[in-house]
């Protein structure tokens, strides 16, 4: 089974940011940096893209489609976003709170009373907050993705809640930080019971059309055997033999990890943040924004993001990263200095993961010469 991970990277730039995210960036300006990593790192193509409060301020890309052709990637460009997916998925779940639709508090119990004799009991007291925190207790993946579990998805995801939670736990929930897809399958699967509706639905209704968000879509990316979207290529730079939506995990996991779309509409997202951080118009209030980059328990890990400290960043900054082991990606957010760095790659595995760090690093010292004190 290809398997959703998430690698977080750290920054080689130690450098301070100024004050404002005054950015006077050209897309000449990110594609002469990418161009210069991709050659160092022999990826087969790289995106990104700096976004402030106010929206997109510059993208790039450089590199091709796919190895082996000349087929350039281009700036409106989709890209696979990975586990990126579950800072949208916890957004989503906030919005849902916010209407009194569900509650953080709610149990898995409760939202499924007739599974209660499937469940194993040390998991009666789970809650969406513990799910989406990675609290829960949960195995990171369940083999029965891939052998055991049919239907539509949103049936895929009910049965996942019996194969995930029928056994005893790997710890005991509400006490540990453990990555779990499986939990944000299975918090998917509370929204959809406390609407009535599939999460592909709900995550465009309450977020993708609300930001104007237009080319969105689930799993691989690019029409089967034809080269018009970045080809997804393994940890040794190899281009796989097939490309398209059914290139990815199985399709129950999409609330984890099975998002694509364009740089340009992942900052709108990501612009969203910064202004709900910022206390600026955005499509929810700025206490959940706050409650969503808050770390409710245990480790660093809040609901869709991780929480460091970076002197560039003036305090606390906000990233994940995301792969379906076949393209990479990451972002870093800091809303204290408004801006953020978001940037993609079509190739999974450690190099990719290297790229992504390193083009990340000389954007954030572009900003910072572009912008001098």
């Amino acid at each position: 089974m290809i398997r959703s991970m998430i690698l977080i990277t750290t920054f080689l730039a130690l450098i301070l940011f100024p004050a404002s995210a005054v950015v006077s960036l050209s897309q000449a300006d990110i594609e002469k940096e990418l161009a210069s990593v991709l050659a160092k790192h022999d990826v087969p193509a790289l995106g990104g893209a700096i976004v402030t409060s106010d929206g997109i301020a510059a993208i790039g890309v450089a590199g091709v489609r796919k190895r082996g052709t000349e087929v350039k990637v281009t700036a409106s460009d989709l890209w696979h976003l990975g586990s990126n997916t579950k800072a949208m998925t916890a957004l989503l779940a906030g919005l849902l709170v916010q209407k009194n639709l569900i509650s953080w508090d709610v149990t898995v119990e409760k939202i499924f009373p007739e599974l209660k004799p499937d469940l194993n009991s040390q998991f009666a007291g789970v809650t969406l907050l513990q799910l989406l925190s990675h609290h829960a207790g949960l195995k990171a993946n369940c083999s029965e993705w891939n052998e055991a579990i049919s239907g539509n998805p949103q049936q895929q995801r009910y049965e996942t809640i019996k194969f995930a939670m029928s056994e005893s736990p790997e710890n005991v929930p509400g006490t540990t930080y453990a990555y779990s897809n499986a939990g944000y399958v299975i918090a998917a699967a509370m929204l959809e019971k406390a609407t009535g509706k599939s999460w592909e639905e709900l995550i465009s209704a309450y977020i993708f059309r609300p930001l104007e968000i237009n080319d969105s879509g689930f799993g691989g990316i690019g029409t089967p055997g034809t080269i018009d979207q970045p080809w997804p290529h393994t940890e040794d730079g190899n281009p796989l033999p097939k490309n398209g939506p059914e290139m990815d995990n199985p399709v129950v996991m999409s609330p984890a990890g099975r998002v694509n779309m364009s740089l340009y509409s992942w900052g709108l997202f990501v612009a969203d943040f910064l202004r709900g951080l910022q206390e600026k118009k955005s499509i929810a209030s700025s206490s959940l924004y706050k409650t969503l980059t808050t770390i409710p328990f245990s480790g660093d890990y809040a609901l869709g993001w991780l929480v460091s400290s970076r002197p560039w960043g003036g305090g606390n900054v906000f990233t994940h990263a995301g792969s379906n082991t076949f393209n990479y990606c990451v972002v870093w957010m800091a809303p204290l200095k408004d801006f953020a760095i978001l940037i993609t790659c079509n190739q999974g595995g450690s190099a990719a993961e290297k790229a992504c760090d390193e083009a990340t690093s000389r954007l954030i010292q572009l900003l910072n010469l572009s912008n001098p004190k």
